[in-house]
């Protein structure tokens, strides 16, 4: 077995151009296929984090009849007393925060313009708000008494050219079916990096909220965050809420979960086109071999060198080939990937509203992993190696006397 290894290292480095190739189409196939896996992961588990943060929680408790999309005002359909609830959910150890929030849609006019919004109503001092006040741009956060001010995103104070201290109307639907205004002061910018979300978010202190819309003493949901993921089952078990329903990231964000599925299914049909082409190469490469090494090949057969023998020469030469590019391969994609793991790569607003149930942040962060790189490098293996099983078998075939009489 060692003399053929041999002859097929020979064999690789007697064209080493064509060779050099053959490896460069597989690496750059796996290098492509692992920055793209790490892609598609990261922006799914990017928006799933960014929804789990600014609209469901990892969990969330609410009337059976709630609908985030509706926004409701109707008292049956929102949650009585919900600081009282969310205080006894905060004594959870699991729970880093739990807070009552109060979804009102209504309308913003300033000037001339009008821009449909959603008022979200939010305890200030609560650590549920931490992705906002961090993303604090100008002016500074509301506090709980305050009874004028609001926040209002990055995109839409660029749009309308709001700053702190300017003044706004806002028009407000109630639980009694009417409206109500009321001119308020913008006490802040913020940004989430999530421009559908921003446009058209403006935040209020939840008594303030509670006060314009009619609802004292309500909220649409309490919204859960936890220390780690893996407790929402326990948590969910833990929690006392009579008479609501407690739903949890799963429940709540089932869209993004089956888009990602299907991002999965599309990666593997991807994995196969691109395989599909660098099979092509290789098996076009060990063909010519054999054709320009046809009359060798008779020689080997009349020296006594079996077809199977022959047919492992060749197989050989594929999987040295595939090694070689796989490594290559893996030593651009796997730095590549990690680098924009850190840095990202900047897609802007990609225009997805902010109640499409997706939330979509201006940069695509992607998310290595060990699974990505074994199952990308395993693929890449079998498939280049596969790929020369059909010019190994052409070889193995041929009648020593006829290649012997052949100018190959």
């Amino acid at each position: 077995m060692n003399y053929i290894l041999k002859m097929s290292l020979r064999n690789l480095g007697r064209n080493k151009r064509r060779s050099v190739l053959s490896a460069f189409a597989i690496s750059v196939g796996t290098a492509l296929l692992l920055f793209m896996s790490a892609t598609i992961r990261g922006e799914m588990r990017g928006s799933l984090d960014l929804t789990i943060n600014l609209r469901t929680g990892h969990l969330q408790i609410h009337a059976e009849d709630y609908k985030d999309e509706n926004m409701s005002l109707k008292r049956q359909d929102m949650i009585e007393a919900p600081l009282e609830i969310s205080n006894q959910i905060d004594d959870i150890p699991q729970v880093k925060a739990a807070s009552p929030r109060l979804n009102i849609s209504g309308i913003i006019a300033y000037k001339n313009e009008t821009v449909g919004v959603q008022v979200l109503g939010i305890d200030p001092p609560s650590v549920a708000n931490a992705m906002y006040k961090e993303g604090l741009v100008f002016g500074e956060f509301l506090t709980p008494d305050d009874r004028e001010g609001v926040l209002i995103g990055l995109p839409l104070a660029e749009s309308l050219n709001l700053y702190p201290g300017d003044s706004i109307d806002l028009i407000l639907n109630t639980s009694e079916g009417d409206t109500d205004e009321q001119r308020f002061t913008i006490r802040g910018v913020y940004t989430t990096n999530t421009p559908g979300y921003d446009k058209a978010t403006i935040l209020m202190p939840l008594e303030k909220a509670q006060t314009i819309s009619r609802t004292e003493n309500f909220a649409s949901m309490i919204y859960i965050l936890l220390h780690e993921m893996d407790d929402t089952a326990a948590v969910k078990a833990a929690i006392n809420a009579p008479g609501y329903i407690v739903e949890d990231w799963e429940e709540l964000n089932k869209l993004i979960i089956i888009v990602e599925q299907l991002s999965n299914a599309m990666m593997f049909f991807f994995n196969l086109m691109v395989l599909g082409v660098t099979s092509t190469v290789i098996m076009n490469t060990l063909l010519m071999a054999v054709y320009e090494r046809t009359r060798e090949i008779g020689i080997l057969g009349a020296l006594g060198l079996k077809g199977r023998q022959i047919r492992s020469l060749f197989l050989i030469e594929a999987t040295l080939l595939a090694i070689g590019g796989v490594i290559i391969g893996l030593a651009i994609g796997v730095p590549l990937v990690l680098y924009f793991s850190q840095t990202g790569f900047f897609i802007g607003d990609v225009g997805i509203s902010a109640n499409s149930g997706f939330m979509f942040g201006t940069a695509i962060y992607p998310y290595p992993t060990i699974g990505d790189v074994i199952s990308v490098s395993i693929a890449a293996l079998l498939i280049t190696i596969l790929s020369g099983y059909y010019p190994a078998s052409q070889a193995s075939k041929l009648e020593p006397v006829e290649a012997l009489h052949t100018n190959n």
